[in-house]
C-alpha cells in the first residue's frame, strides 16, 4: 500500500488529484489560470468542495482561457450567478475576470504568466522537508512576496495563504511528506 500525505485521504477524487496533479510543476499559462480561478474559488472552502466543482469551473469560465474570461460582462457574471455548478459568491466571480484582465497584463509585461510567476522561487521549485502536517506553513515569505506583487498589479483572492496553496498545487514547493510516494517522484 502507497503511503500518501494524510491530507487527500478524503475520497478518490483528493487521492488521484495528490498522485497525478498536486505538486506538480506546471509552465502552461491556462494551466496557471485554472488554478489561479480554483484557488480563488475555495478561499473559506474545503479543496475536495472545488475539485468537486473542476469541470462545472472548466465549461463556465470558457475553459479557463483568459482571453475569454477577461471579456465576460455583467449578463454572464449573472449568469454564473444562476450556476449550481460553481461556487456562487459574488466577490469571487467578479475576481475571476479581474484576474483575467490582469493575468493578460503580466502575459504582456513577461511574455508569459509561467516566466512571471516563477521568480517567486527562483525558477525552480523548492523542496521541502516535512515529516508531519502540522510542519508545513500556511504562508512563506515567498508566498507573501506573489501575493504582495499580485495585489499590486491588481489581482484579487491572492492573499498569502491562497498563494502558498497556489504554489504547493502548481509544483512551486514540493510538500509532499517526506514520508509520501510522491516526495521522491516530485522533483
Amino acid at each position: 500500500m502507497k503511503k500518501r500525505c494524510p491530507w487527500c485521504e478524503i475520497n478518490e477524487l483528493e487521492v488521484a488529484y495528490h498522485d497525478q496533479e498536486w505538486g506538480v510543476p506546471i509552465h502552461d499559462d491556462r494551466r496557471w489560470f485554472e488554478f489561479l480561478i480554483l484557488e480563488g474559488a475555495q478561499a473559506g472552502l474545503s479543496w475536495d468542495t472545488i475539485l468537486k466543482k473542476r469541470d462545472n469551473y472548466r465549461k463556465a469560465f470558457a475553459g479557463f482561457d483568459p482571453r475569454k474570461v477577461a471579456r465576460f460582462d455583467g449578463r454572464m457574471r449573472a449568469a454564473l450567478m444562476r450556476n449550481p455548478g460553481i461556487v456562487r459568491n459574488r466577490l469571487k466571480i467578479a475576481s475571476a475576470v479581474t484576474n483575467a484582465q490582469a493575468f493578460l497584463s503580466v502575459q504582456r509585461e513577461f511574455g508569459s504568466f509561467d516566466r512571471y510567476i516563477w521568480q517567486f522561487t527562483g525558477g525552480k521549485p523548492k523542496r521541502n522537508r516535512w515529516r508531519a502536517i502540522r510542519q508545513v506553513p500556511a504562508a512563506t515569505p515567498e508566498s507573501d512576496a506573489m501575493s504582495k506583487d499580485l495585489k499590486r498589479r491588481g489581482f484579487r483572492f491572492v492573499g498569502s495563504t491562497i498563494c502558498y496553496a497556489f504554489m504547493q498545487a502548481t509544483g512551486m514547493v514540493n510538500d509532499h511528506l517526506v514520508t509520501c510516494f510522491r516526495y521522491r517522484e516530485s522533483r
